[in-house]
């Protein structure tokens, strides 16, 4: 078990008002595996992929990523687990303008104290991977949407993390270019990565094995692939 949620309850402080948002969820991910966690906006699922990519704690619960237990972490523990363990891809990149392809897929190794020319290797490698081995000296700018999204799926990969965790991937993308993302998805869930997505949309949700539902703070279902395709 790669991932495991158990009894998680968030509530938000709006002055004196307590505010559900997450209500006893519990899951589980296996490694290897490839989930959709669907739901509509407001229904909580933005913060559970924050408690999930250990940016947030949970009001209560229990909390195991690869074996460790998140909730007992302090900040900079915390920051350490997410940075070995966690790969992010977010809908709208968060890529650094000035910095090229290159630049921006090997800043997470900085953070890692890996040293320069190994940085540069494996930066190289995991643009090569994503089918950007042609753009390592290109800046954001210089990137159709479909080749900023393999950039930030690049750099989250370049640590070997035990979760691809993707927020929307494909938001920001036309419908060609979201499905060539869907597609370097399923090719590395199938090389053994194990991806985790946040999506309100059925189609992009249906590419993944297993899709977990999300509504009012609270998992009301899990199905499988085919059931959703029918």
């Amino acid at each position: 078990m790669i991932l495991d949620l158990q009894n998680i309850y968030k509530d938000y402080q709006q002055d004196k008002l307590v505010v559900p948002v997450l209500k006893d969820v519990s899951l589980q991910v296996e490694e290897g595996e490839y989930v959709a966690i669907m739901g509509p906006s407001g229904s909580g699922k933005t913060t559970l992929m924050n408690i999930i990519g250990c940016l947030d704690k949970p009001t209560s619960g229990a909390y195991q990523l690869a074996g460790e237990d998140v909730l007992k972490c302090k900040d900079k523990d915390m920051s350490d687990l997410r940075l070995r363990s966690i790969g992010f891809v977010f809908q709208s990149f968060q890529l650094l303008s000035r910095q090229t392809a290159l630049e921006n897929v090997a800043l997470p190794l900085s953070y890692a104290g890996i040293k320069k020319k190994e940085r540069k290797q494996r930066a190289v490698q995991a643009l090569e991977r994503v089918g950007l081995g042609d753009r390592v000296s290109f800046r954001p700018t210089q990137l159709s949407g479909g080749q900023k999204q393999r950039v930030a799926i690049a750099r989250a990969m370049v640590n070997n993390p035990k979760i691809l965790l993707a927020d929307e991937p494909t938001g920001a993308l036309d419908s060609k270019s979201g499905e060539q993302i869907m597609e370097l998805f399923q090719k590395l869930n199938e090389e053994g990565v194990t991806v985790v997505m946040i999506t309100h949309d059925r189609n992009i949700a249906s590419k993944a094995k297993r899709i977990v539902h999300i509504i009012d703070g609270m998992i009301t279902e899990e199905s499988g692939k085919e059931e959703v395709d029918e």
